[in-house]
């Protein structure tokens, strides 16, 4: 008995074993690396949508304090630059917002606001706000992004 122990000996790997394992680790490694940096994609657009949503919501709200011949005005002007809500800080400077006023209908104006801006990946982001304002008041909001 005292012989067969003395006969078994510590197998190492060998160096194709050694080869396998360091690929299939390899693998993990980009496989996470890769799953983090989407994760934080998804984290930076998600702030991003939500930052220029917020200022598009400030100039409407600013817009909404006008009067039907103050919107037939800012029509006349067509596809403007707008002057983005400086509250919110150096984060705002990223995004550049255009604003254009069509008529619906005889009696109803739609204001459209497009915000642009470069995402973590350095992708262009948009997010648009289209809202109808009637002559009696505002009637509704619609908001995309891509």
């Amino acid at each position: 008995m005292n012989s067969r122990r003395t006969l078994r000996t510590a197998r190492a790997f060998t160096l194709v074993e050694v080869m396998v394992a360091s690929v299939v680790l390899v693998f993990g490694i980009v496989t996470a690396i890769t799953t983090m940096q989407r994760g934080l994609q998804a984290v930076d657009t998600s702030r991003n949508l939500a930052l220029a949503t917020q200022l598009m919501q400030t100039e409407m709200e600013r817009l909404r304090l006008k009067s039907w011949t103050q919107l037939t005005e800012l029509q006349a002007s067509g596809q403007t630059a707008v002057a983005l809500d400086g509250s919110a800080g150096a984060a705002a400077a990223r995004f550049a917002c255009t604003r254009a006023i069509t008529d619906a209908k005889s009696d109803m104006k739609e204001i459209t606001l497009v915000t642009q801006w470069n995402g973590y990946d350095g992708r262009p982001h948009t997010a648009r706000l289209i809202t109808r304002y009637g002559k009696n008041g505002l009637s509704d909001y619609i908001s995309t992004a891509h």
